[in-house]
């Protein structure tokens, strides 16, 4: 099967390095919802910060150290959260893991400005 817009293969999806033991493959979007796996070593760090984006994600594998607000909760594969826009959160990684995450709209921030067409 070939790639597409609507049919994208993992392993033709480049993954980006976006910092010390942390990558994330983009793998799908429109203007108004954006689906990215990222890929977190042990001790890597998803750094506080907010946007204004609905975020939604699965936790795939691994062991992570979520804040949300003022709420610090342990989170294992087949565990899942939800980020309203604005709310300051990140994560430590303390099992190597995969995160799923879901934002709405798309994160223009990832993609470069003007929004890149999928090939």
């Amino acid at each position: 099967m070939k790639a597409s817009k609507e049919y994208l293969l993992g392993n033709d999806i480049p993954w980006e390095e976006v910092g010390p033991g942390l990558k994330r493959q983009i793998m799908g979007y429109d203007d108004k919802i954006m689906l990215v796996k990222v890929d977190f070593k042990e001790g890597a760090i998803g750094t506080m910060h907010n946007h204004h984006h609905s975020q939604v994600t699965y936790v795939e594998s691994g062991e992570f150290e979520m804040t949300i607000g003022d709420q610090v909760k342990k989170l294992k594969g087949g565990d899942s959260f939800y980020i309203p826009p604005f709310v300051m959160h990140g994560c430590v990684c303390v099992k190597d893991g995969k995160l799923i995450d879901v934002f709405s709209p798309v994160r223009e921030d990832f993609l470069g400005h003007p929004m890149k067409e999928i090939k």
